[in-house]
């Protein structure tokens, strides 16, 4: 079983959507978490509809900080994937074990206003976002992980991550 982290800055919309495909698609191979830099505190109203929507358990989503994964006690991370520009470029926290890290930019469906905050959006870019999400998602379970180095597998998922709306 490998943990993968899902990091966007607020943990509000792609990584909660990224955390919930791949939980519910990993089966016996993946355990998914997700977090942020600067969680919104909690999920966007929209990603919590579209996955519901999406037979999606949602009970147990939220937004936190990714701090919670740094520090002894906490899952060890296989990989630890950005879903987020911003995210791309944080400084992290060091993870311990020393997980694979890639980057699976998708534009954010919810947007950001004019002062910072982020807004809510529309449904349809939740829909492209959880669409290329998944694909990536399906992508990265394609894998035969167990057969990869480390860097096998991170080049890899950096390969995923580059991955334009339906290529394989």
């Amino acid at each position: 079983m490998r943990n993968i982290l899902f990091l966007c800055t607020a943990n509000s919309a792609r990584s909660i959507l990224a955390e919930a495909i791949l939980r519910d698609r990993g089966n016996d191979r993946f355990t998914a978490f997700s977090a942020g830099s600067k969680p919104r505190g909690e999920p966007n109203p929209l990603a919590l509809q579209l996955l519901e929507a999406k037979g999606h358990d949602i009970a147990h989503l939220s937004s936190k900080n990714w701090d919670k994964f740094a520090v002894p006690g906490a899952p060890v991370m296989h990989a630890v994937i950005t879903v987020c520009d911003n995210a791309e470029g944080e400084s992290c926290p060091i993870w311990p074990g020393h997980p694979v890290q890639a980057h699976w930019g998708i534009p954010d469906p919810a947007g950001i206003a004019a002062d910072g905050s982020h807004i809510d959006g529309d449904l349809g870019g939740f829909e492209t976002a959880y669409r290329r999400l998944a694909q990536r998602v399906d992508a990265m379970l394609a894998l035969d992980e167990d057969s990869l180095g480390d860097r096998e597998w991170r080049d890899a998922l950096s390969r995923i991550g580059q991955q334009s709306e339906g290529a394989g």
